[in-house]
């Protein structure tokens, strides 16, 4: 591979090319190469949104410096150690905002940025368009363990990430959901907000579901299925698959729905559809939902999103003695450790297991007759 340079028409600029197996690539196209490379691998249209917004941010960054990607990636170790940290502060900092306020992203999203944009430059590396970053290459150390046995430890060498606090979202109480669900103006929003507390779902899934074809409406069940045309850009996440059971009140308050709006759910097949002005019957969209819980927060004073409703689906579920297993199933959570931190249990609940424990097992490794 070879790199280019060719002067521009504007004065003082320089425009980079690549020639590889023959192609000519236009070094600012790869951000959109990248992004595309992540639309084939089936990420969700919000997770693309999100590396692209990342990915902006940073091209932003390296403009305000006078920098291109080739010259970070010619940067020693120390320099791009300081580089990206800098990027983070310059995060932290508000600068990619349009308000410019301090403390607009948290540390653990300023992380996320950060960790979006090491994948572009470790995308391009591959691909051949440019250097791998030092900051990103493995160190590696060998040490013995107790019985002597050596064994070889790989870490990423970067250690600048700052230090994320812990998400602080916590569980819908049943009193805030009967209280939105009373300041709702229409029975869409209400069905809406039954169904997440009932299923658990992620609010892009719910959006998605198609009434002709995810509703059992024999067992009373619905389904999150893997689609990449939603109209609405609404989806499974990593293109999974999953099935939820409702009350028979939630079903019979479904069935009112349909009826209720059959002349604009008949010529389409979302369930959640806007129901009044110029986009009725169009499907209904992640933005307008907040909207419209931003509205019921402004009369009951109290704010509830869908991340609330499903932590309520989850506590409820704890609390009546499921699994943590089928807790995790239901969520769609690839770790049980996303499921242990939605439920909050390794505090209050692990002592409280642990007390339980000692008093049925009498177990004191012989502690009374110790000298």
């Amino acid at each position: 591979m070879k790199r280019y340079t060719v002067e521009t028409a504007a004065e003082g600029t320089t425009k980079y090319f690549y020639i590889m197996d023959g192609e000519t690539l236009d070094i600012a196209l790869l951000p959109s190469k990248y992004l595309k490379h992540k639309i084939k691998a089936n990420l969700s249209p919000n997770t693309v949104k999100r590396y692209a917004f990342s990915i902006c941010c940073y091209l932003e960054y390296l403009a305000e410096k006078g920098l291109d990607f080739q010259a970070v990636c010619g940067m020693g170790y120390e320099e791009q150690s300081s580089h990206f940290t800098q990027f983070l502060y310059w995060l932290k900092e508000g600068c990619h905002t349009e308000k410019k306020k301090t403390g607009d992203a948290d540390n653990g999203t300023c992380n996320a940025y950060l960790k979006d944009v090491f994948g572009f430059y470790l995308f391009m590396s591959e691909c051949g368009y440019a250097p791998s970053l030092r900051v990103l290459s493995y160190s590696q150390i060998t040490v013995p363990n107790a019985a002597g046995v050596k064994r070889t430890l790989r870490c990423r060498s970067f250690g600048g990430y700052m230090k994320a606090e812990e998400r602080n979202v916590r569980a819908a109480s049943e009193e805030e959901i009967i209280a939105t669900l009373q300041a709702c103006t229409n029975s869409r929003d209400q069905l809406l907000l039954l169904l997440i507390a009932e299923t658990g779902f992620r609010i892009g899934e719910i959006l998605g579901v198609d009434y002709t074809r995810d509703i059992d409406y024999e067992k009373h069940t619905i389904g999150v299925y893997f689609r990449e045309d939603n109209e609405n850009d609404a989806r499974a996440k990593n293109a999974e698959y999953r099935k939820a059971k409702i009350s028979e009140d939630a079903f019979e308050f479904l069935m009112g729905y349909l009826a209720e709006y059959r002349e604009l759910l008949q010529h389409q097949s979302y369930l959640f559809i806007n129901v009044s002005g110029d986009t009725a019957g169009q499907p209904l969209k992640v933005d307008s939902v907040y909207a419209m819980l931003e509205r019921a927060a402004e009369k009951t004073g109290t704010e509830l999103t869908p991340h609330m409703l499903r932590r309520y689906f989850a506590v409820t579920r704890w609390n009546a003695g499921w699994p943590l297993e089928l807790i995790s199933q239901a969520l769609g959570h690839k770790h049980l450790d996303t499921t242990i931190k939605y439920l909050g249990i390794l505090d209050d609940k692990l002592l409280e297991a642990s007390r339980e424990f000692y008093e049925k097992h009498s177990v004191n490794y012989g502690i009374g007759k110790m000298p």
